[in-house]
């Protein structure tokens, strides 16, 4: 018999992408601090908050197969968040203009009947083109990115912003690394195919 998967997340982009590997999982919402620690690395706070989500399940279900993640994007070594604003967006897209931007993805897989865990950080970068004032306003006007980590949509028009990618698994821009995430399933007996 399967185990019963839970992603720990409310994301619909999350959502999406699990949804690619036909696997039935339960959508649950968790509910931790985000703060990062003092002197945390990106990679160091993804990992922690990714973790915490899969294991805050536990509270609400007894056995399963939980799956946290949680994603920064760092640019010129600093952590940024989702906009929220159209001015922040259009400052976070003036800053990645023609820089390389690094983006973590905590990944972690939880098993509540065997309290056993597995994590990763998978890393991207994203080379942006050199960006107009007016493409950036135009492209914030068209996608209205809001609530994504570096004001940009890769599944969507968002790849217009790029020179090149680079990185094991473009999913993992999404929020949700697909290749590490089949891996790490299958050390827990799920398997997609």
């Amino acid at each position: 018999m399967h185990q019963a998967v839970i992603l720990a997340s409310t994301s619909p982009y999350r959502q999406a992408l699990l949804n690619k590997l036909n696997i039935p999982f339960t959508p649950y919402a968790p509910n931790i601090d985000e703060t990062p620690f003092e002197h945390e690395t990106p990679q160091q706070l993804v990992r922690r908050l990714a973790e915490q989500k899969a294991l805050s399940a536990q509270s609400t279900f007894k056995k399963g197969i939980v799956i946290g993640s949680d994603q920064v994007a760092v640019i010129n070594g600093r952590i940024i968040g989702k906009p929220l604003s159209i001015h922040n967006a259009i400052e976070q897209l003036k800053q990645a203009s023609g820089q390389a931007i690094s983006f973590y993805t905590g990944l972690a897989i939880y098993n509540i009947e065997t309290q056993t865990m597995d994590s990763i950080v998978e890393p991207f970068i994203v080379h942006f083109r050199s960006l107009s004032q007016q493409q950036i306003e135009n492209y914030i006007h068209l996608e209205q990115p809001l609530h994504c980590a570096g004001s940009f949509k890769s599944e969507g028009l968002g790849i217009a912003l790029f020179e090149r990618l680079e990185g094991k698994d473009p999913n993992s821009l999404v929020g949700l690394p697909l290749i590490s995430l089949i891996d790490l399933l299958a050390k827990h007996g799920i398997h997609c195919l």
